[in-house]
């Protein structure tokens, strides 16, 4: 199974941006649907957004469609989340998840989690 490790956390300015990455190593990453995840503190883990293995569907959550942006590069085994006009609501930690089962939105599907990544955005 593949082994997740996300980067591009921070601190950013309310209105600012940031583009979180995901690599995959230990399996082929392609075989994968990928997600995003977060989870702010005192609150549930929700989700963000996913991409199908090819990358060619992708679904986002209400909160972030139009701001975020997920796409993945298989040949690099790297998927990414690109966060333009960040909101304080979106700070949290960012996860990536990976199924080789169902695409979508659900927590439950996903088997595969890195370790997180500490987004902060002051207003």
């Amino acid at each position: 199974q593949v082994h997740l490790v996300e980067s591009g956390g921070g601190l950013v300015q309310a209105g600012g941006s940031l583009r979180l990455s995901c690599a995959a190593s230990g399996s082929t990453f392609s075989n994968y649907h990928m997600a995003w995840f977060r989870q702010a503190p005192g609150k549930d883990r929700e989700f963000v957004a996913a991409i199908n293995w090819n990358g060619d569907t992708t679904i986002y959550a209400d909160s972030v469609k139009g701001r975020f942006t997920v796409s993945r590069d298989n040949a690099k085994s790297t998927v990414y989340l690109q966060m333009n006009n960040l909101k304080p609501e979106d700070m949290g930690v960012y996860y990536c998840a990976a199924t080789l089962a169902i695409y979508g939105r659900r927590e439950s599907d996903y088997t595969i989690w890195g370790q997180g990544t500490q987004v902060t955005v002051s207003s």
